[in-house]
């Protein structure tokens, strides 16, 4: 019988080890160093060392540019609260990451375009309402939305990784290297799942809630913890973690666990829009541009 699988961020978002061939397949991992032409701008602390950004478009399987000529406006919809992807900025306007891919989007394609910031659990509804066309809000592709949405090719995904105290990183995780040690996890989550599935010799900790897990990786109470590795490269990065702790070994992106990626989710059958935007991305990341949004929300990568 197979492990019931729950999600985390409110069903939005759902590895290196065991998921490699996973990686390989599914997603491309690149590492652009300081000097990168794509590379706008970087801090000091950036400059150190290359930066992981993921691209998941294959330069041998360029798409066709499709006919645009049908296409003259994209009403993308959000939602409010998801930072940093995206949130309502200071001047009351939708800003973040998915905010300007979308805009990057439009201008690659040249049409005119507005977003829109609903609730969450509105968006799907609005799109088969009419009422937008295509929804960029961090929106996981599972098998029950594909019966409600299509959804472009995705253009990243939510990986889980390790995390230890500084004095104690590995630069690999294996499961028999974990044995006896503790790992904290969110009860309930995928990644709980995960480990108790294929690390089955390190003792599993389970914690009600993002707080309560870091805080015991603060005390040194469990050995490491593993979750979500975006909303932990931010924790790592920021006050809260009194820079205690770093990411130990490299992602895992299992598909079965931590889903199919994020897409942009369209009415279903509308290919034209679609194939815009999956043709839309392709150029952004082949020009370096999405390489430059990446790099501009992420400074530690979660990758």
């Amino acid at each position: 019988m197979q492990p019931q699988i729950v999600s985390t961020h409110n069903m939005r978002l759902r590895g290196h080890g065991f998921a490699t061939a996973a990686l390989i397949g599914m997603a491309l991992v690149v590492f652009v160093s300081a000097n990168s032409p794509a590379r706008a701008q970087t801090t000091a602390a950036q400059a150190s060392a290359p930066q992981a950004v993921p691209g998941f478009w294959d330069p041998r399987r360029r798409p066709e540019r499709p006919d645009l000529s049908r296409l003259t406006l994209i009403r993308f919809i959000t939602e409010t609260d998801y930072p940093p992807f995206n949130f309502t900025g200071p001047d009351g306007n939708p800003a973040g990451f998915n905010v300007d891919l979308a805009r990057s989007i439009c201008e690659e394609l040249k049409v005119t375009c507005t977003i829109q910031m609903r609730r969450f659990e509105t968006l799907v509804d609005a799109i088969n309402g009419n009422r937008g066309d295509a929804i960029i809000a961090s929106m996981a592709e599972t098998p029950e939305l594909r019966t409600k949405l299509d959804f472009s090719d995705p253009y990243y995904r939510a990986p889980a990784r390790f995390v230890s105290r500084r004095d104690q990183v590995m630069a690999e995780v294996r499961p028999e290297w974990l044995e006896g040690k503790k790992v904290g996890v969110i009860a309930g989550s995928a990644h709980e799942a995960y480990l108790k599935t294929l690390f089955t010799d390190a003792q599993t900790v389970s914690f009600p809630n993002d707080e309560a897990l870091r805080l015991a990786l603060r005390r040194s109470d469990v050995d490491l913890i593993f979750g979500d590795a975006i909303s932990l490269a931010f924790w790592i990065n920021g006050t809260d973690s009194g820079d205690c702790c770093a990411f130990s070994g490299g992602p895992f992106v299992e598909s079965r666990y931590f889903g199919e990626g994020i897409g942009i989710g369209v009415k279903r059958g509308n290919d034209v829009l679609r194939q815009a935007l999956n043709w839309a991305m392709f150029r952004l990341w082949e020009k370096g541009r999405y390489t430059d949004l990446w790099l501009r929300y992420f400074s530690v990568s979660p990758y």
